[in-house]
């Protein structure tokens, strides 16, 4: 880690760096994870941000990002009393979540005006700041509007479709008119995964407009600027829509452009379909596109062969995960579980004992990430887990996505089992946040990571355990297909998962941790040296910037 800060602080000195303070880096997102009061995240995809955000401002980088204000948040889930899965919503105020309105040069709030279907729809902006870098948040909640309208921005990953094309315009195309009324003229557009490609399309009116071009010509010059990160293979997470909803949507905009819908809309279609993709535009107007693991890349490639990608491995912003660990790596893990303990005692009436192993496990319910496999064989499991002196307990938490059936069978499978077969054993918490994650990470003694190979893009949950000396378990993919665990943790079969958990456990794992303790503070002096030294979002912003941002700046520079 120390290599990276000191090539940032060489970086300072360059011309390249000043140029960005000239023209910075835009990084869009749909969501972010800045603050437990700020709660416009679901998941990983936020997290990333948030701590891409916050690495910015630690290394000084020029860079503005752009989101919307989701009034309700991200559903909020509880379970009731008889298992059942309970969505609700928490309306946030801005004075509450440390957000400010943006003014325009009169000290009114600023409105910009988005063309959406057949009208003008206002759209507002609040500003949330981390040291140097403004997070500007897009929000449709103006009077002027209609109630429809108004509600556009209510809600994160709403599972309307037609709501959901229309946040992603304010997004794109919302979020490019902001700069342009702020004066702010990036160098780069940094796409966080494909919500934001509409700004794509107003790029190219802002280049049809300056430099009197066609709408052809403007796709080349938008196409200079565009950087994408793409961060899941699963078809979930790749945004589609029909190009009829499309085509409806855009109509105002492209009478705007006096540009045909059918000629905008066939940048992202899908070949031989009726569906347009957001992940498709971003590919093909993209300068450059990279994948967040090495696993990733390689799997992209057989999907996408047309659109080659670079690798930046996704990283953790060290300051906000890092505990106070100091040179006692044990005592401060002792006093981490003691506080998720004393959590775990209030929140849901069990006491356990500091004694005990406590494994973790948090992250979406989906069915690739397999949440089910240490338990599988309930009954060896539940053997391993009341052996005589080697008490093992688990803590769960997640979320089922929202309209997610099978998600929320899971949910319901594991509350099923923490009430019945394993009562006592494993406690699974709702609403899993920011705070629960850090308490989470620092306070279990393994952090066991699940998915099917080939499905995890990246995963970042682990790196941020073994920062504060809580052991990785996990499969071999993501970021653990680039790490040896020799020594550090424990790799999983995984063609045989729930048997390879019980094996693990039982021959390796739980007689290191309970018989030689001070092999395991070697193991996890090690996992936390590991994820330092590589997976810091110090290193992945360096490599962000080396990669992916100075290609792009020399290239408009020529």
């Amino acid at each position: 880690m120390q290599d990276d800060l000191n090539w940032f602080s060489s970086f300072l000195q360059t011309d390249d760096f000043k140029q960005f303070q000239t023209q910075p880096v835009a990084y869009f997102s749909a969501e972010y994870a800045l603050s437990d009061k700020l709660p416009i995240f679901a998941g990983g995809l936020g997290v990333l941000s948030g701590d891409t955000i916050k690495e910015a401002g630690d290394r000084s980088f020029p860079l503005v990002a752009l989101g919307l204000y989701y009034r309700e948040g991200y559903v909020s889930q509880k379970v009731d009393e008889t298992g059942s899965i309970v969505d609700g919503t928490v309306v946030l105020g801005p004075k509450d979540s440390g957000i400010v309105p943006v003014n325009d040069t009169f000290g009114n709030p600023i409105k910009l005006t988005v063309p959406i279907q057949d009208r003008h729809i206002l759209v507002s902006a609040w500003k949330y700041s981390y040291k140097n870098v403004n997070v500007f948040l897009l929000d449709t909640n103006v009077e002027e509007n209609s109630a429809e309208d108004r509600a556009i921005t209510s809600r994160l990953y709403t599972t309307d479709k037609e709501t959901r094309l229309k946040q992603e315009m304010v997004l794109g195309i919302g979020g490019i008119r902001l700069l342009e009324a702020l004066r702010i003229h990036p160098s780069v557009y940094h796409l966080n995964e494909g919500h934001s490609a509409m700004l794509i399309l107003d790029l190219m009116r802002h280049e049809m407009v300056r430099r009197q071009v066609s709408f052809q010509d403007a796709i080349s010059l938008a196409k200079r600027h565009i950087v994408f990160t793409n961060h899941t293979l699963v078809s979930a997470g790749n945004e589609v829509f029909s190009n009829d909803l499309v085509s409806t949507m855009l109509h105002k905009y492209a009478e705007e452009l006096q540009v045909p819908a059918n000629e905008i809309v066939n940048l992202g279609l899908i070949q031989d379909s009726s569906r347009f993709s957001m992940t498709m535009l971003s590919l093909r107007i993209a300068n450059r596109i990279n994948a967040v693991s090495t696993i990733h890349q390689q799997k992209a490639k057989e999907i996408w062969a047309d659109h080659p990608m670079e690798i930046v491995t996704n990283g953790v912003h060290i300051p906000t995960w890092d505990g106070e660990v100091g040179d006692d790596v044990l005592a401060y893990h002792t006093g981490q579980k003691q506080k998720l303990l004393s959590y775990l005692h209030v929140r849901t009436g069990v006491s356990w004992d500091e004694e005990d192993f406590v494994i973790g496990w948090a992250r979406r319910m989906v069915p690739y990430k397999r949440p089910l496999a240490l338990f599988q064989d309930v009954e060896r499991f539940k053997s391993l887990a009341t052996a005589e002196g080697r008490r093992v307990r688990v803590v769960v938490s997640g979320f089922a996505p929202p309209g997610d059936v099978d998600g929320a069978s899971l949910m319901q499978q594991i509350v099923h089992l923490a009430k019945n077969e394993l009562k006592d054993i494993i406690v699974y918490l709702s609403s899993y946040n920011l705070e629960l994650a850090r308490l989470m990470v620092a306070g279990c003694d393994i952090w066991i990571n699940t998915p099917v190979v080939g499905f995890e893009a990246c995963g970042t949950s682990g790196m941020k355990a073994a920062l504060n000396g809580t052991i990785p378990v996990s499969t071999k993919d993501g970021w653990v297909d680039e790490a040896e665990l020799f020594r550090i943790g424990w790799i999983l079969d995984n063609d045989s998962i729930s048997k390879s958990i019980h094996n693990a456990l039982h021959d390796q794992i739980l007689p290191m941790y309970f018989e030689q303790r001070d092999e395991w503070v070697a193991h996890m002096k090690n996992a936390r040296a590991m994820s330092l030294n590589q997976f810091s979002a110090t290193r992945m912003f360096r490599a962000y910037i080396e990669r992916m941002y100075l290609p792009v700046l020399h290239a408009i520079e020529h």
